[in-house]
């Protein structure tokens, strides 16, 4: 399987540069997976293909201002940082740039030395592990110092913080918004909820691995990054019971399908706890618990677009993103949505 098999042509003006100011006024492609036939409607029409017994899963992460902008206390040379991962306490994996100013023993100050930080070994992908050290509380420090860290292809800055957040994220621990929830309002899942559809939350904290290009000609090669889940029991009673009475299991964004994929048996039960995964999904893969898929559009050869297209197919998901384009669609994190059933 070749990654050029997942290429389609973008309009560089069809990326989303700022989120709506409503968020369920975005547009909705609904896909059926066993057809390709292809709807267009707005966000707020998802009602319509719900069903009293369906459970949404919706990833409850929360996005941490994840991008720290310091100097090297030698020589003030300016150092853009990115928190990945935590690793134990207050030592995080990160992203350094430029990453040849950033030796092991470095030392860089943040906001005139109200957060340091020594580098203390250079790990996979060049990634640097930093030791802070700071007064006070790390979440505080960082909210006041670190800004949203925004995925490159977006080039205009958020005037509000929340609006990379869900409405509904609760747990610190992303470098990425779950954006396919980023349509949802409060009034919204409320509306779902009277419906009758239940609603599981599950926590998967984003890692820049799963936007990562597919550096390999062969997709079987591409390697993912672990990403940290947790499902509770509750969310796991809720899906196991929709399940079994017949109810279909419709994901909320590729990180809640990779999240109870990773963690469900090959009968489709699924289990409470927490982990790592690395599980990458793509064409020829069987889904044991999802249904159905509420998703944002990718990039052309990403492993997200693989994701989509092991759910309806190659072909059927390239020809609706081809439609997509014809339509002028809003492409991406802020962009448009698409429902896969």
């Amino acid at each position: 399987m070749n990654v050029k098999d997942f290429y389609y042509e973008l309009p560089q003006e069809l990326i989303a540069q700022d989120p709506l100011n409503d968020r369920a006024s975005s547009r909705l492609l609904v896909l059926n997976k066993e057809t390709g036939e292809r709807k267009h409607t707005g966000f707020r029409s998802i009602v319509e293909y719900l069903r009293p017994g369906d459970c949404l899963v919706l990833n409850n992460t929360r996005v941490i201002p994840a991008r720290l902008f310091g100097e090297k206390e030698d020589t003030q040379a300016r150092i853009e940082l990115l928190l990945l991962k935590r690793r134990e306490n207050d030592i995080w994996e990160t992203l350094v740039k430029p990453g040849k100013k950033a030796k092991p023993g470095t030392r860089i100050s943040f906001g005139g030395g109200f957060l340091t930080g020594e580098i203390l070994e250079v790990v996979e992908d060049g990634n640097r592990l930093i030791q802070f050290r700071y007064d006070g509380i790390f979440e505080e420090i960082l909210d006041q110092l670190g800004q949203m860290p925004l995925p490159p292809y977006i080039t205009h800055q958020l005037q509000d913080k929340n609006r990379y957040q869900t409405v509904y994220a609760k747990y610190d621990g992303s470098a990425a918004a779950p954006t396919a929830g980023l349509h949802f309002t409060p009034e919204l899942l409320e509306e779902i909820r009277q419906m009758g559809v239940s609603v599981a939350e599950v926590t998967l904290h984003v890692g820049l691995g799963t936007f990562r290009p597919v550096k390999v000609e062969n997709v079987l090669d591409h390697h993912m990054h672990s990403e940290f889940y947790q499902i509770s029991e509750e969310a796991a009673e809720v899906i196991n019971r929709t399940r079994a009475a017949g109810g279909r299991v419709i994901c909320v964004g590729t990180t809640s399908c990779r999240t109870i994929e990773s963690a469900a048996e090959e009968d489709g039960t699924l289990h409470p706890g927490s982990g790592w995964t690395d599980i990458f999904i793509y064409p020829g893969y069987r889904f044991k618990v999802l249904d159905g898929l509420i998703t944002n559009f990718h990039l052309p050869e990403s492993t997200l677009l693989m994701l989509v297209s092991a759910l309806a197919g190659r072909e059927r998901v390239l020809a609706a993103y081809e439609e997509a384009v014809r339509e002028r669609y809003r492409f991406f994190s802020f962009g448009d949505a698409m429902l896969v059933v």
